[in-house]
């Protein structure tokens, strides 16, 4: 029977806990001593098969109380320091280090732990909703909220409605949040839960990402103006309409000084300050050392506590490690989302004089597999850096490449470390530092390379390096771009198709102009040759779709005029007849013949996965991602975009074997990836297409496009179609 939710301390003497105890310390011995693996999910995982209450029955070893850190960045981090901070002030800890965040992984934790003071657990966003009720954690730390992992986590929106209702699980928890975030500032709105913020409590003065998470207020929906912007969504923020706003942190900081090497932050608390210094890199640390220093303070731990383990912390777990390799420093670190791939980047630029970057991007599940997050990191602040030499690895390493050569960055590819260090070796100074940057799984392997180093490999010989492509004979030719609301629609990097579209065009000599239409602009299209229409979360395309609603012949106007109109996922249904707001159908633009109807079960119920068409645009298989819960259907009025290539995708309804619709010049599809990146033909097709609208306008024979040298491309489709079993 399943515990009364009022019962904090079911009894832990119970058969079925005993018996998993048993377990766990079996299996335990037989993966440390036999099979020499790591014991941190395993045990846990199988005893709670046993005991499904395991956690409410171990946490009663935990004399004072637990706190829980959940967010998208920077968990393991916080939770280590506020470990580190408790057990330098004399206190014993429960923790699960290696961040094995799930249920089973704060289940292994207790099991190991004898009764201890405190424990203090790392847990995914969403189990937390599975933890909490059990746990019944003092304290819930809420770092931050980014995009992370869409074909798992789904839209920011979800990870909300989760946390909160893990809260109402366990009333009597207090949540520290950062107020910087109007993200997290939402959840602590909405929860009854006491809540403490902390915050920064100036402008650190740093220049703003390209992408954001958050735009709008979460309560009216209207454009939220900020005194100052740290970087993401975080700063200082006010809705001029409802009056949503950053709390006033209870735990602030000023005189933030963060390098690569070392730093400073001074963290107030009412009449009380104190200055830690660190030897953490990067800008992002601060939000995190001001969140182990509300945490261990609410945990009664004194300020020399907290001070010794800031400034002693030395991670081994591959976040923020450093090494040296014959005088060269090494500095390895996490970054699985496009905001913590941007602050490894600002760690890199901001060091001045040569430097060689290696960037392994894997796509198992534990990563996601949809990587068009990619498109959404500031890479051309890289590209800026001309004393930089970057490199690309992990199993997308080809993906990556196709991205650095449009951010402008020749990347050679590399095949693990130990090559990327033998490449840089060979083409950089002595002691030129080298920085490695992973993704969830290529971490473990990228810091196992480097552990077992106390050499550098010998040099080889580079590959070269694709030239970047040189203007050819287009000159003087000019198209204008239009980018609809690419601060409400790019859910899934669907703006790099503009990059893309931008990039093949001067590559060929021809002059672009682009035009990023924000929200309450007049939609002009008198002189626009090709539109973008991207996608994005429920509320963003429910304001995008107003302004369409309002603009509505203008857009039509343009597409009966035979301009060219790129249109993806979101984008695809609010052009149709009916399209999918949340679970209702509402009425799209009736542009092209097409309906989109709400899918049994749902929202949840989606078509995800990697995709492959024959279309009639491309000669090679297109290439892509999709995740999408509305199902389209077209009518007789369009033709579809692409044939589903055998049981490789689902297409706009998984029942009828198409995806996406061709309308004169509209292009349709739920392709992501972005769309355009592995298909350059595509790409060829739509600007070919505008520069005949311009022509037949002037009465001017069409032009042809001379070829580019697509080889990247054509690889980052190559190797997604061996994965699929296609020729």
């Amino acid at each position: 029977m399943g515990m009364h939710p009022d019962d904090r301390t079911p009894k832990p003497n119970s058969a079925r806990f005993l018996l998993a105890r048993a377990i766990c310390a079996a299996s335990t011995w037989t993966l440390t001593h036999v099979l020499h693996r790591p014991a941190a999910n395993f045990p846990g995982k199988i005893g709670l098969y046993v005991d499904p209450q395991l956690i409410a029955h171990a946490q009663t070893r935990l004399r004072t109380g637990s706190v829980v850190v959940i967010g998208t960045n920077g968990k393991t981090t916080v939770t280590n320091l506020i470990a580190d901070a408790l057990e330098h002030a004399g206190m014993t800890v429960a923790c699960n280090r290696t961040g094995a965040n799930l249920d089973s992984g704060v289940a292994t934790a207790l099991l190991h732990a004898s009764a201890v003071d405190w424990g203090v657990f790392e847990s995914d966003e969403l189990w937390f909703a599975k933890i909490a009720p059990h746990l019944k954690p003092t304290y819930v730390v809420l770092l931050n909220l980014f995009r992370d992992q869409l074909d798992r986590m789904g839209e920011i929106d979800h990870i909300q409605q989760s946390i909160v209702h893990a809260l109402e699980s366990s009333p009597q928890t207090m949540l520290v949040y950062n107020s910087d975030d109007p993200l997290c500032q939402a959840i602590a709105d909405r929860t009854k839960n006491a809540c403490i913020p902390f915050g920064i409590g100036e402008d650190l003065g740093l220049a703003p990402n390209t992408v954001v998470d958050a735009n709008v207020c979460q309560q009216c929906d209207t454009s939220l103006e900020y005194s100052w912007r740290q970087y993401g969504q975080l700063g200082a923020y006010l809705c001029p309409t409802c009056g949503f706003s950053r709390q006033e942190p209870q735990y602030s900081a000023t005189g933030v000084t963060l390098g690569e090497a070392d730093g400073a932050i001074t963290v107030h608390c009412g009449d009380r300050s104190a200055q830690l210094r660190t030897p953490i890199a990067g800008t992002y640390m601060a939000y995190n050392l001001l969140a182990t220093c509300a945490a261990a303070d609410l945990c009664k731990a004194p300020g020399h506590a907290i001070a010794k383990a800031i400034g002693e912390f030395h991670p081994h777990n591959g976040r923020l490690q450093r090494f040296e390799l014959d005088g060269r420093p090494v500095l390895l670190n996490l970054a699985k989302n496009p905001t913590g791939l941007n602050q490894n980047l600002r760690i890199v630029t901001s060091q001045p004089g040569p430097k060689a970057v290696g960037i392994f991007i894997n796509d198992k599940e534990a990563d996601g597999h949809d990587i068009s997050w990619l498109w959404d990191a500031d890479f051309p602040e890289l590209a800026a850096d001309d004393e930089a030499l970057v490199f690309a690895g992990g199993l997308r390493r080809n993906d990556l490449q196709v991205r650095l050569k449009y951010a402008g960055i020749q990347a050679p590819i590399v095949q693990d470390a130990r090559d990327f260090l033998a490449q840089a070796r060979g083409c950089t100074p002595p002691g030129t530092p080298l920085y490695l940057i992973a993704n969830y799984t290529a971490l473990p392997l990228v810091k196992n390379q480097l552990d077992g180093m106390h050499h550098m490999p010998e040099p080889t010989l580079p590959p070269i390096a694709p030239a970047m492509e040189e203007p050819l004979s287009d000159a003087g030719r000019h198209i204008t771009i239009a980018h609809l609301y690419p601060e409400l629609l790019n859910l899934y990097g669907d703006g790099g198709n503009v990059t893309i579209l931008e990039q093949r065009a001067r590559w060929r000599g021809i002059s672009v102009k682009t035009i990023r239409l924000q929200r309450g602009q007049r939609l002009a299209l008198d002189d626009v040759d090709i539109v973008f229409l991207g996608g994005g979360p429920d509320r963003e395309q429910r304001l995008a779709s107003e302004e369409l609603v309002a603009q509505a012949e203008s857009l039509r106007s343009f597409v009966e005029d035979d301009g060219v109109l790129l249109a993806i996922c979101g984008g695809f249904q609010i052009l149709g007849k009916t399209w999918i707001l949340g679970d209702n159908e509402v009425a799209g633009l009736s542009i092209i013949d097409a309906q989109t109807k709400r899918a049994e079960g749902g929202s949840h119920n989606r078509l995800v996965g990697n995709i492959a068409l024959q279309s009639p645009l491309a000669t090679a298989p297109v290439i892509g991602y999709e995740n999408h819960a509305g199902r389209t259907f077209l009518g007789p009025g369009c033709t579809p975009f692409g044939q589903v290539e055998g049981r490789h995708g689902h297409g706009n309804n998984d029942t009828d074997g198409v995806d996406g619709a061709l309308y004169r010049n509209v292009v349709a599809s739920y392709l992501h990836g972005p769309l355009l990146a592995k298909n350059p033909e595509v790409a060829d097709a739509l600007i070919e297409r505008a520069l005949a609208r311009q022509a037949r306008r002037k009465g001017l024979p069409a032009p042809q496009l001379l070829p580019l040298c697509d080889a990247e491309e054509h690889a980052a489709n190559a190797l997604m179609r061996k994965r699929l079993g296609l020729s």
